[in-house]
């Protein structure tokens, strides 16, 4: 799929992540993960912004997204969590940051969508401070046999439909990339992962 025709379904989608947002979907691995973010912050795909009620209230947030409905939907987001943020839109893969820019790089949720995700970590890699952290919420391929099987029969037909991947093995990403994985909880069949990592400077 095209990166425009994929920036198109995800703006058609914005108004039903906002209600996601409204809602609190994965209030509770969205809390256990955000606690810990600190400093400055930088949120790729950051969609209607469901994460800024999660942040401590400290955090100043550089939020990327590569569609324009998303990013207005996370600025409102933004204001009624009362987090200090700027908005970038760019293709994710395309980000260009200064090394060491960044005390906490998050992501929630994105790493479906990806062409070269590992590429992608390790820009996050480069862009985080040697005594960052990169804190993560995916979605993945299960351990679990029917899971599995059932994720791999809807991949093609949710890509099409959704925009993203149900069969990317997210722990098999991290370990070929550069961060460093410290701690993962796992849910549903794990197929949901929350990843806290820090860079690799070395």
């Amino acid at each position: 799929m095209s990166k425009e025709k994929l920036i198109r379904k995800f703006d058609k989608q914005s108004n039903l992540y906002e209600k996601r947002r409204k809602k609190q979907s994965e209030r509770k691995w969205r809390s256990t993960l955000l606690g810990s973010a600190k400093g400055d912050v930088l949120e790729i795909a950051v969609g209607a912004g469901a994460n800024f009620n999660f942040y401590p209230k400290d955090v100043k947030v550089t939020a990327v997204d590569f569609s324009s409905e998303m990013l207005s939907k996370a600025k409102v987001s933004a204001a009624e969590s009362g987090i200090m943020a700027t908005f970038v839109q760019s293709d994710i893969e395309l980000l260009s940051f200064p090394e060491n820019s960044f005390d906490t790089i998050v992501s929630t949720l994105s790493f479906c969508g990806y062409d070269n995700p590992i590429q992608l970590l390790d820009s996050l890699n480069t862009f985080c401070k040697p005594d960052g952290q990169i804190l993560l919420l995916e979605h993945g391929l299960s351990s679990n046999r029917w899971m599995n099987r059932t994720q791999k029969l809807m991949e093609p037909l949710f890509n099409r439909l959704v925009g993203c991947h149900l069969d990317r093995d997210i722990m098999d990403i991290l370990e070929k990339s550069k961060v460093r994985v410290h701690r993962v909880e796992r849910y549903i069949y794990n197929t949901i992962h929350l990843v806290w990592a820090t860079p690799n400077k070395h």
